[in-house]
């Protein structure tokens, strides 16, 4: 992924996929690599006519972060023209400006939310967890991994072509982990990215839902893919035979 102009964000997995729209090169690296180590995927473009270019294209975000002032076709005009054109895509809008009128003039545009810079990295987390959690998943955004194939959109899950009977965490749970197959997710970013930030749940939540999870994904005998790694956290991945082993 360069940093400079057009690079869309490529699909399917982590937390979400973000488009960093602005013309300051030192502030979309910022926003890029913070944002990626949270588990988004992260693409950018350095001003509004290279956002609606790739927003044109195939490979869609799901979520928009965009400066609001920019040199040519700025925030505001970018948001009227996706709405004009009926695109609902969630809209993120960063500014140095704090006056009433400003924040208005953005969301009369089409923005679904305003913030203000300088702002704090979490609250930006927060702001986007939101605007996702609102949109409708893709129909065909099917996740599939390690013989698993799950629908966000029909919250449906199988094995093998066998069906699963999840709860609505547990689903949440091992799509979070489909998403970041072979890659070890913390108990800490496993709350995060699957409770959000409720500070009631504790740590050993996760392992409670895992073991409901390992339960229902290795009836019958199957392999185990949702594997501990010890001290560190959790892995989807194919490995041991008979449901034995971390």
């Amino acid at each position: 992924m360069t940093d400079d102009a057009g690079t869309a964000p490529p699909g399917g997995d982590g937390r979400g996929r973000v488009l960093v729209v602005d013309d300051d090169a030192a502030i979309r690296r910022s926003l890029g690599r913070a944002l990626r180590l949270r588990g988004f995927t992260v693409g950018e473009a350095d001003g509004g006519a290279a956002a609606l270019g790739l927003l044109a294209g195939p490979t869609a975000p799901d979520v928009l972060v965009l400066d609001i002032s920019m040199p040519g076709i700025d925030g505001i005009e970018v948001c009227r023209t996706l709405r004009a054109g009926g695109n609902d895509l969630p809209v993120l809008v960063l500014s140095a400006l704090d006056e009433v009128a400003d924040r208005v003039a953005g969301l009369q545009a089409g923005a679904d939310d305003y913030l203000v810079k300088p702002f704090a990295l979490e609250e930006l987390v927060l702001r986007l967890g939101a605007l996702l959690r609102r949109r409708p998943p893709r129909p065909d955004d099917q996740v599939r991994a390690c013989g698993l194939v799950l629908d966000p959109a029909a919250r449906t899950a199988a094995r093998d072509g066998d069906p699963l009977d999840l709860t609505r965490r547990e689903f949440e749970l091992l799509e979070t982990l489909a998403r970041n197959t072979g890659i070890v997710l913390t108990r800490d970013q496993l709350l995060d990215r699957v409770w959000g930030y409720d500070f009631e749940v504790r740590t050993d939540a996760v392992d409670t839902f895992v073991s409901y999870l390992r339960r229902k994904l290795e009836a019958g005998g199957r392999p185990r893919i949702l594997h501990t790694v010890r001290g560190v956290g959790f892995v989807l991945r194919p490995g041991d035979s008979g449901g034995s082993g971390t």
